[in-house]
Parts: C-alpha cells; structure tokens; sequence
C-alpha cells in the first residue's frame, strides 16, 4: 500500500528546513494527543453532568423542561410537536 501526502514546500522553507527535514521534525515531536494516565475515561454522559454542576441554579431555572422532546423547536425554532 502506498500512501501519498502532499506538503507543499512553502511550509517547510519558512522555518529555512527542507521538505524532508521538516517532516522528520514533526515526526519527532511528543505526542499530544494522549489521554492523561491519572484521568480515566469519561462517557459523553459524565462529562456533560459534571459540566452541568457548575451552572447556578438561577440559570437551571430558566431552562425548559420540555428541551429533549421539544430540541427541534428550540434548535431550529420550529413549531412545538404535539404531546
């Protein structure tokens, strides 16, 4: 299998690298995409609800009870469905 990627050479001679030589500088860059070891996994769930506690109860307050049924409305401004 071959895999072509396409740099153009303007990238790499604006930091005065050749196009090999800037490649290899990225290559050798730390990773920084890595999940923290000390942090476990989160499920989208988890991290909405602990996102969701540091709003104050004031705004809670505001929020429509009706929000899941009703996204449409108050996403794309549609009509309300019938319940």
């Amino acid at each position: 299998m071959t895999l072509l990627i396409e740099i153009p050479d303007e990238q790499a001679a604006a930091e005065g690298l050749s196009l090999a030589e800037w490649i290899q500088q990225l290559a050798d860059q730390p990773e920084t995409t890595q999940i923290a070891a000390d942090r476990p996994l989160q499920t989208a769930a988890e991290i909405i609800l602990s996102t969701m506690r540091d709003v104050p109860a004031e705004i809670m307050a505001t929020m429509p009870a009706d929000g899941a049924s009703q996204h449409d409305h108050y996403i794309y401004g549609w009509p309300k469905k019938e319940e």
